[in-house]
This record gives C-alpha cells, sequence and structure tokens, in this order.
C-alpha cells in the first residue's frame, strides 16, 4: 500500500466516523476507507464500563460484514485497577505473541481464544482526562504493521474520540427516552390507583383511620398499615400518598408474596445487564420507579430474610444496589407497608427482623374489618353495584330489593369488603343472565348466621342473673379479647368503648380485670 496525503486521510476519517450517531454504522464506513491504506481485516471498539467494572465490546467489523455483538468482559478487581491505570496515550503496536504486555495478556485470555498469528494496533480514545476505550485494528499474520500506520491513526484518535463520546451521549439519551416510555408502559398497565376524592366509610366506619391518614400524610415517615385480608389497605395507602407532596410523583404497588423468592432482588432493587444468566439488559427495580413518590409494599410479612436485609438498609441509608452493581443508587422514596400478619409474634420466633420491624413501626394504622363497621355496608353495596354495573356494560345500575340490604348486615364478611365487591359483582351476572330484575343477595342466605333477634334473646337469658357491674366486666373483657389486649392507641379497646384510656383502666382495676403487659403481649 502507497502512503497516503495526511490532510486527506484526516479529513475522510473525521468525515466518515462523524456520518452517524450509530456507532456500528459510524465504525463500517471508516472501515471501508481504512482497509484501502492499512493492513486491515478486523475493525473492534470497547467501552470501558466503570459501573460494572467490566469493557463493551460495542462491535467488529471485518471484511464485508459488521457483527453488532455487545459483549460484556468482566474484569477481576485485581487487573481492573491496571486496567484503570493504564495511561499511555499513543497507539501501542503489537506484531507478534511476545509484543504484548501484562494487560493485554490478561485481556486477550479472558476471551478464551486461542492465539491466532496476528498484527494489532491498540489506539486508546481519550476525553481530555478520561480514557473512554480503545479502537483495534487487527490483521492475520505477524509483522504488518510499523511506526507509519501507528502514527498515521494517531492523527485521527481527536476526531475519533469526539464522535465516539458524542455517539455515547446520544446512546445514553436514548437510553433514558426508553426509560421514560418503559414507565409510562409500566404506570399505565400495572398501576390503576384509586382517584376518588373521596373513601366511602370516611364519616363513618374508617372516620379514626382518616383521621390518622390526614395526620401522616404530610410528612415522609413510614406508615405500616395492618388489618385483615380484604379490609382495603391499598386504598388506605393509595389515600396517604394522595394527601402527600408526593401526590405528583409515581405511587408503585408491590405484592411481595406474589413475587418468587429467586426473582425478588431482580424485581425490588434491579440488576445490570450480565448480572447473571438471561440478564441481556439493564433493569430497574420497583424502588428506582418510586423515586420522587411512595412505594406501597404490601404483604410485608412475606418478604424473604435476605431482602428484608436489603430493605432495612434502604430505610437506613436511602440508597440501593442493584443485583450484579457496585455502585450506590440514592432514592428518593417513601414506603408504606401492610400486612394481615402478626409481625410481633413473628419477630419473637426469629421470623421477621426485629430491627426492621422497629423501623417500620413508626406510625401504625389499623384498618378495622367490615364485621365492625357494618354501617358501611349500604354505602358500599351501592358503590359497587353502580361501578360493577359500568364494568360489565350494565346501562342502568340494578336496584337492590327492598329488605335485601338486612341480609349484607346480618353476615360476618370473613372476606370484608373484597368479599362484598366479588359477591355484588356475582350478582349483577347472574342478574343479566335473565335470572332476577333485582339484586337480593338470596345467594349469601346459605351462609347467613343465626338471626340477631333469636341471639338477642339467648343473650337476654345468660344475662338476667347478672348485675350491672357484672355485665360491664363481661362487656369490656369481651372487648379485649377483640384488641388481643390492647387498651391505648388505634384499635384499642378504649378506643372501641368510646372512653379515655386511663378511664378504662380505671374501670378494669375497679372491676377486678386483670391486664399488663409481658413479653410483648397484654395479659387478662
Amino acid at each position: 500500500m502507497k502512503e497516503v496525503n495526511r490532510e486527506e486521510f484526516f479529513r475522510e476519517i473525521t468525515v466518515r466516523i462523524c456520518s452517524s450517531l450509530q456507532i456500528k454504522t459510524a465504525l463500517e464506513n471508516v472501515f471501508e476507507y481504512l482497509k484501502n491504506h492499512i493492513p486491515l481485516d478486523d475493525l473492534i471498539l470497547g467501552i470501558r464500563d466503570v459501573n460494572l467494572s467490566a469493557i463493551r465490546m460495542i462491535s467488529d467489523v471485518t471484511t464485508g460484514m459488521i457483527e453488532p455483538f455487545d459483549e460484556i468482559i468482566p474484569i477481576p478487581k485485581d487487573l481492573w485497577a491496571r486496567v484503570m491505570s493504564w495511561n499511555k496515550r499513543g497507539p501501542v503496536i503489537i506484531n507478534s505473541l511476545e509484543d504484548r504486555g501484562d494487560i493485554q495478556r490478561a485481556l486477550f485470555s479472558l476471551l478464551n481464544k486461542k492465539y491466532v498469528p496476528c498484527s494489532e494496533i491498540t489506539l486508546p480514545i481519550w476525553i481530555e482526562d478520561e480514557n473512554l476505550g480503545f479502537l483495534l485494528l487487527r490483521v492475520k499474520g505477524e509483522g504488518k504493521y510499523s511506526y507509519y500506520h501507528a502514527k498515521l491513526m494517531e492523527s485521527v484518535s481527536e476526531p475519533i474520540a469526539i464522535a465516539l463520546a458524542n455517539a455515547l451521549a446520544h446512546e445514553k439519551l436514548l437510553h433514558y427516552r426508553d426509560i421514560l416510555i418503559d414507565d409510562n408502559r409500566f404506570l399505565k398497565n400495572e398501576l390503576h390507583p384509586l382517584m376518588d376524592d373521596e373513601i366511602i366509610g370516611g364519616n363513618s366506619g374508617l372516620r379514626n383511620v382518616l383521621e390518622m391518614v390526614r395526620q401522616v400524610a404530610p410528612l415522609n415517615n413510614s406508615v405500616l398499615l395492618f388489618g385483615e385480608t380484604g379490609t382495603g389497605k391499598e386504598v388506605i395507602a393509595n389515600a396517604i400518598h394522595y394527601a402527600s407532596h408526593r401526590k405528583d410523583g409515581p405511587f408503585i404497588k408491590v405484592n411481595c408474596g406474589s413475587i418468587p423468592e429467586t426473582l425478588i432482588d431482580s424485581e425490588l432493587f434491579g440488576h445490570e445487564k450480565g448480572s447473571f444468566t438471561g440478564a441481556i439488559a439493564e433493569k430497574r427495580g420497583r424502588f428506582e420507579r418510586a423515586d420522587g413518590g411512595t412505594i406501597f409494599l404490601d404483604e410485608i410479612g412475606e418478604l424473604p430474610q435476605q431482602a428484608q436485609v436489603r430493605l432495612l438498609r434502604v430505610l437506613q441509608t436511602r440508597e440501593i444496589e442493584r443485583v450484579g452493581g457496585n455502585k450506590p443508587i440514592k432514592i428518593d422514596i417513601r414506603v408504606i407497608a401492610a400486612t394481615h400478619r402478626n409481625l410481633e409474634s413473628m419477630v419473637s420466633e426469629n421470623r421477621f427482623r426485629e430491627d426492621l420491624w422497629f423501623r417500620l413501626n413508626v406510625f401504625p394504622i389499623v384498618i378495622p374489618p367490615l364485621r365492625q363497621r357494618k354501617e358501611d355496608i349500604p354505602s358500599l353495596a351501592r358503590h359497587f353495584a353502580a361501578q360493577k354495573s359500568i364494568e360489565l356494560g350494565i346501562s342502568n345500575p340494578p336496584v337492590i330489593a327492598p329488605g335485601a340490604l338486612q341480609h349484607l348486615m346480618d353476615y360476618d364478611w370473613p372476606g370484608n369488603v373484597r368479599e362484598l365487591e366479588n359477591l355484588i359483582e356475582r350478582e349483577l351476572i347472574r342478574l343479566r343472565g335473565g335470572l332476577e330484575g333485582y339484586i337480593t343477595f338470596d345467594s349469601l342466605l346459605p351462609v347467613r348466621k343465626q338471626s340477631p333477634t333469636v341471639t338477642l334473646q339467648k343473650d337476654t337469658v345468660a344475662l338476667a342473673v347478672l348485675n350491672l357491674d357484672d355485665v360491664n366486666a363481661m362487656h369490656i373483657s369481651n372487648v379485649l379479647k377483640i384488641t388481643k389486649g390492647k387498651i391505648h392507641g388505634p384499635g384499642g379497646a378504649a378506643e372501641l368503648l368510646g372512653i379515655n384510656a386511663n378511664t378504662l383502666r380505671g374501670r378494669m382495676d375497679r372491676l377486678g380485670i386483670k391486664y399488663g403487659r409481658t413479653r410483648g403481649s397484654y395479659f387478662l
């Protein structure tokens, strides 16, 4: 090959490397020109990824084709320190195996390839004091490259570096665009928070709960929701989020019991590309998606021990680390957790971390079951009838038959609000099938409990021989059993009885009802 004019060479390489923001396309254009002036079979671009402590092999342009393999080569810690200090700014010629230095030998061995006699020029790519990576020229046979070839490539190192930096910046912008698209898709498909301004029962059965919501919503502290399955814990979490200053941020919901244990770290905290088999792309976890907003961890009692450790760190430092990553990521989130389990008992049984329990139990809110707020049943029934009619395509919501609500009031609702919702949907489906002209809730009759009148008569006979103090003692004892011995605070006996906690203790002393607390539990 005859020598090329340096100015013409510089101009052509600059035009071709800047011809496209797609790195692989630009390299292909450069390859087509270079092979006419320099011995060349392969043109390989590698980028240093500091976050992964790895080298990304972006593309390999060969005669007649381009291989966009985008391979990640993790580098051992001791070798990575040497790679990071590799500060040769000029091209390096390797015309034989003996010419390879320690670093080149070690990097070559990571590719698990057998040595084939070849010649190479490695051109480090620098922007100011930052080494972005390298461009590798390779040709079959030893002794093919000379000092002339190296100086020729060095003359175009600056435009190659600038073009590569621009292409990487463009790639990052596309990456952020994809993240936004992914977030929008995620929010549309998976997040359907209830945006209603009014919560049914807010002025009656849930009055105390919503008062606590109003107190805690403007703050940033964690909230722990207790309640049986189906009581509406997600609705209360939603109310806290939309009453806070984070209402314009994301509201991410996670059911900790529905994610397989092998995937929970990746789902919650994300993973880096190449961190494990199948990790073909970087993935942000639910905590990152919730940045600037609220994350709702439903069924927190189902969280595995290892994930509990990582959650504790999030609560303490407001930082996460992706699986396979070594760089902490700052996040600004509020954590709302919910459970139907007795976490305090789980702590004593070593099934839930005590330090995590104390971190979460800053502001507990107890959501009463439906059987304890039956005054809300008529409003809930009408609401669900109207809502489900729209979902089922029923143009005119059906009328609830006279006396039908009493069927609902007589039932104890072990499935709570969710069971009521499902019952009404079932009744509407039956109605749509032409079985009835109005909602009667007759399907609930076989499982109804005894008539309240019969129960009252039996209780009246039993109470006839008791004086007033005995009746009060029995009633207080029954309420304490319901609250599991809890006297004061949300969901405590004093709140249910509608009296001051100190007044209740005074009456208990007078009536001879023992109380106290031992090993985390009240006893009577």
